[in-house]
């Protein structure tokens, strides 16, 4: 079957999470099924039975209309144009892109076009190459389906894209929490450490609008705003949702952040009970009677200025105090929190408190953090608390 005459672009709006505006469109394929309806042409780019040669010439044409449309939009939104890695090596000439081409014949801003690199496929050297050309001529590139292995990450150190688009698949799992979760936010993480924006699609729920909020996502799409149409709609079409989005968003992390400030100060509380016990010689039974259990602390013990830990670990559990003297002897000198709290107390006059990173504690398998706290000049005393608010 010749598509030539059936494929068409449709455009999916990119919203903007601070301005609420549309900041851009995804070109995304479309064609007539037998039946007349339109559908997605994005199989045709996959068929194995259809040349490269023709699958080429598929996409070529439906980016030239896209193109071609996106000459009418005023403005300075954007155009995210997929380009599949696999079909670059394939270029003879990288001094002669076809994308380059259409955009300089119909006069667009190069600034206004992302190339939006797909699959996991192609030559890394020559992907890294072309993408130097598109940077040189003023384009911007972003990696598409982010998080779905090595060869992602790969690609991020050899391209340092300007945006990132999270998988679908990954994100709508890291919204239901777990360990996806934290995968997210730690690939959100080391996209914004590089300097990319981060871009959410597949964007349904509200939910999945405030996890993409939470893991710092400037960017979303999805149908809970619009599915991609022939047309382009107006800038703040979406800004009211948007807003309600966020003021729904703010009463529900403000009301979070509040009830994780008043276990903090409780925290607070018996941890200062606890430096005054350790003061002198302890009873552990009566520090059992306090509500360690209800605050969280799991344990405490206590290093020298050098790191090494001089005490028993003092576990808290059911309600009563377990001495477990296994790591006495320890260094912890090169955690973060202890030279940290070494660094605080050089710089500034009075000691205060360090924090760890959240992390899974290998005894309870709960998520944790380390507290770092000068009890007098010889004794450093680490509490390690749960830290599964936020």
């Amino acid at each position: 079957m010749d598509y030539n005459q059936s494929l068409f672009p449709y455009f999916q709006p990119i919203l903007g999470a601070a301005s609420g505006n549309i900041v851009g469109y995804e070109a995304l394929a479309r064609r007539r099924d037998e039946n007349r309806r339109i559908v997605s042409a994005g199989g045709l780019f996959s068929d194995p039975e259809i040349a490269n040669t023709e699958r080429i010439e598929y996409d070529r044409i439906v980016r030239r209309l896209a193109l071609e449309k996106f000459t009418l939009l005023p403005g300075n939104s954007y155009l995210a144009i997929n380009i599949s890695a696999a079909w670059l090596d394939l270029l003879d000439n990288l001094h002669a892109i076809p994308t380059l081409r259409m955009i300089d014949e119909l006069g667009i801003n190069h600034q206004r076009i992302i190339i939006e690199i797909t699959e996991a496929q192609g030559d890394l050297h020559k992907l890294a190459e072309t993408v130097k050309i598109y940077r040189k001529n003023g384009l911007k590139v972003a990696i598409d389906d982010f998080g779905t292995g090595f060869s992602q990450l790969e690609r991020v150190m050899a391209i340092k894209p300007d945006f990132i688009k999270l998988d679908m698949r990954l994100f709508k799992m890291a919204v239901k929490g777990g360990i996806a979760s934290d995968v997210v936010h730690l690939l959100s993480r080391l996209g914004k450490l590089n300097g990319c924006k981060i871009v959410c699609e597949g964007i349904e729920t509200d939910d999945e609008f405030f996890f993409g909020l939470r893991c710092g996502a400037q960017f979303m799409q999805g149908f809970l705003f619009s599915e991609a149409t022939p047309d382009f709609a107006p800038t703040e079409k979406y800004s009211r949702h948007i807003a309600s989005l966020r003021k729904k968003f703010l009463q529900k992390t403000v009301e979070t952040e509040r009830k994780k400030i008043s276990r903090i100060n409780l925290i607070k509380n018996l941890i200062a009970q606890l430096q005054d016990a350790l003061q002198n010689d302890f009873n552990l039974n009566e520090l059992a009677e306090r509500p360690f259990e209800k605050s969280g602390i799991l344990r405490f013990y206590l290093c020298d200025n050098q790191g090494t830990q001089i005490s028993s670990n003092f576990n808290f559990k059911l309600g009563k105090w377990f001495e477990d003297p296994k790591q006495i002897g320890f260094n912890w000198s090169w955690r973060p929190y202890f030279y940290q709290l070494l660094a605080l107390e050089q710089a500034e006059t009075t000691s205060r408190p360090v924090a760890s990173s959240r992390y899974k504690d290998f005894n309870t398998d709960q998520l944790c953090k380390t507290l770092a706290i000068r009890l007098d000049n010889d004794r450093i005393l680490l509490v390690d608390i749960t830290a599964d608010w936020d």
